[in-house]
This record gives C-alpha cells, structure tokens and sequence, in this order.
C-alpha cells in the first residue's frame, strides 16, 4: 500500500465532492440539534468520510442524537433531508448501491472499508506529525475529534480493522506507522477495560501523540538500520520528556503529558526517564507500555525483522522482569488472543487460514476463516477451534502464507 501524504480534511472535502458530483446535489451540513427524533433521511447520512450513520431505511433515533451529542459532534452531512417518513421508493433505488449496516455488509465489504478507514488515518497522522514538525501547529481538540471516529471505528470494525493492521506493509514513515497500530491496539485494550467515553479519548490521543518527541530528533537517528553511537542513544531517551514538554506547550490534559513522559516506564522501575515503579505510572502510560510493545515485536523495523503476533503474544506473556501490568497484558491477550486476529495458521486438520475473531471464553482457542472453503450460502468458512475438535498446531511462515 502507497500512502500520499494528506489530510483526513481532504479526504471529506473530497467524499462530499463525490457525493454531490454522483447525486447532482448539494452535501448539506445537518446541526444535530436541529435533527428531529425517528425522521428518516432521503439520501444516506455520513459522520466523515469514513462512517455511514444512517441510509434512508434507518431512522434517526433519539439513540443515535444522544450518541452524537456525547460523543461532541455538532453536524452531520447528507446530500438529502430528514423526512417524517421512510421514502420506501426512493430508497429502494439506491439499495443495491449502498451498504450501509455492518449486518447488510459481506467480509469483502467490510474489509475495504477498514482498508479506507486505515489509509485515511494514516494520511492524517503523517500530516499531523508534518504540522507539528513543520508549522508548530496542534491543538486537543482537533486529535480528539479524529480518535472518537477512531473510538467508534475500531469498536463496530474491530476485527477487520486488525485483519488490515497485520496486512498492512511496513510504511517508510515509521513514526506515524508506529502511531496508527499502537492508537488501535489502545483503544482496543481501553475498550476490553470498560474505559468512559472521555477517557477512551483521552488514551487514544495520548497513543497517537507518545512518541510526538522523536521529530525534535534527527530522522536517521530513530530510522538508522546501524547500531547507534553512545551520544544518539542518549539522544533516543530523551524523547518522552521532549513529548512531555511538546504537549504541555499547546496546552494538553495532565494525563495525556504524563502518558508521552512514562510510557517507556517500567513495573519493575527499569525503564526511563524516571525509573518509576508500579502505582507510580500512570493508567494510560502502562497501557500505552503494552500497546506499542506488541506493535514493535509484530513489525518490521529498519534494524530488525518481525515477529509473527503469536511469538510477540507469547513474548509479552512471559513479562520478564515482570516489566508490565498484568492486568493490561491480559486484556491484551483476551482482547486479540494469544493467536491475534489477522495471524495465519496451520490447524491440526492440515487445512491453512486465518484468525478472524477471538473466542471470549478462552483466548487460546480463536475462530479461524479456512482458506478456499465455503458454506452453502457462499459465505467464506469460518470454525472455532477448541481443546477437543480442531486446533491451531503453529503460525504459518511468511512463504507458506502463499500456497494456501
């Protein structure tokens, strides 16, 4: 996958272009509060570029306008209008074209759009990280707003969203790679905690912006496939605290600082800057600790090669020198699973595929999609392995991905 570098702003500005070139009317922005309750829109109704709120068959429920307002988002877009009633022969036109539900949706369809969701924020991220680096631009609310459509994303997506993430080659521009993995895997880990609503955002924030510090690096420094001389790694330990200083500056929460100042903190008090322990660390930075940790052991990196996710899983698992929370680590694993979503594997019935959901009873044994099968309805094959029936002997190696 080629990333372009753009903003996510674009990318609406370029949907509402496409829907009103396709429809030949005007997108109009919608307030919320002006929406009446149970009314139906004419034409499909968007959040972003990225989210379908309702098509013309769905009401707009007294659900959907609280969701919205605790969520902080004022308007919506559409290229029709609320109605009293569901326009059956209107809508009925445009059916077969749009998909709009996840129930309504097949795998394939639900896989692009996680594939445009993951392109989309990752064009985001790396323009963001320009702003700052470049302009000295970046304000709380502008990331924030951007992770509560993540926050939502990643909650109806998830496991196709993670399907992606594990496909997703490695990108040149590792800061924001690094980023957009490590956000998901956050938000997911907050998710499995129970999290409020504001305090998923802030973690999801505090996820994309951990390493912020490194811009004020020299880029070969962090990207160097060498080994680095003693004055450039001192250099790499100073960025939690330049994250620190670079959030504080453009006037973040306390927490969201905290987290980019102890995320390479440790249980154990091995880590840095601080060499704090346990309780001293706060929430979001051991969370943030166990995210970017699995994110770094799963991806290819300039000085080392990846390790598939379940020998990171089973990495993490072991916490030598008891480095992690032992709460975040197994929200992790009961989250993804010791085998995680997007992993291929061999099963002991001799037959290839992929983890695509994890079992929340036992995280050892998770569904699995087996390639080149289908059930009657034409839908792609999925089993759930167990102790007794089929289960997973190994992961497949990167060249027996393609004999499958």
């Amino acid at each position: 996958m080629i990333v372009k570098k753009s903003g996510i702003g674009k990318a609406i500005i370029e949907e509402k272009q496409r829907l009103s070139d396709e429809k030949q009317v005007k997108v109009k922005n919608y307030p919320v509060a002006e929406i009446p309750a149970g009314s139906f829109f004419s034409e499909t109704a968007y959040l972003d570029s990225q989210f379908v709120l309702a098509a013309p068959e769905m009401p707009f429920t007294e659900k959907l306008i609280k969701a919205l307002r605790n969520w902080e988002f004022k308007e919506i877009f559409s290229a029709g209008e609320p109605l009293e009633d569901y326009a059956a022969d209107k809508a009925k036109a445009s059916e077969e074209t749009e998909l709009t539900e996840a129930t309504l949706l097949s795998d394939s369809d639900k896989i692009i759009r996680a594939e445009n969701f993951y392109s989309a924020f990752q064009k985001y991220v790396e323009n963001l990280f320009t702003q700052v680096a470049i302009r000295n631009e970046l304000t709380y609310k502008s990331v924030a707003e951007k992770i509560i459509a993540a926050c939502d994303i990643v909650r109806e997506d998830r496991r196709f969203i993670l399907r992606v993430q594990k496909n997703n080659p490695p990108n040149d521009n590792y800061l924001a790679s690094h980023a957009v993995k490590s956000t998901i895997i956050a938000i997911i880990i907050g998710s499995y905690l129970k999290l409020p609503n504001h305090r998923l955002i802030e973690l999801g924030v505090a996820a994309l912006l951990h390493e912020i510090g490194m811009i004020k690096l020299p880029p070969q420094v962090y990207l160097s496939k060498r080994s680095l001389q003693p004055q450039e790694r001192k250099a790499i330990l100073t960025h939690p605290v330049l994250g620190y200083n670079i959030l504080k500056s453009f006037d973040f929460p306390l927490t969201v600082n905290l987290a980019a100042l102890e995320h390479h903190e440790r249980e154990n008090g091995a880590g840095y800057p601080q060499k704090l322990t346990g309780d001293k660390i706060s929430l979001y930075a051991k969370i943030i600790a166990v995210a970017c940790s699995y994110e770094a052991l799963s991806t290819q990196r300039p000085h080392k090669e990846a390790k598939d996710g379940y020998t990171g899983m089973l990495e993490l698992l072991k916490n030598e020198g008891k480095q992690y929370d032992e709460t975040i680590v197994r929200a992790l694993v009961f989250s993804l699973s010791i085998y995680p979503i997007g992993l291929y594997v061999l099963l002991s019935s001799g037959r290839k595929g992929q983890v695509v959901d994890v079992n929340p009873e036992n995280p050892r044994f998770p569904i699995v999609q087996i390639f080149g099968e289908l059930n009657p309805d034409g839908k792609n094959k999925i089993l759930e392995t167990s102790q007794d029936g089929v289960s997973i002997v190994r992961p497949l190696a990167r060249e027996e991905i393609g004999s499958a």
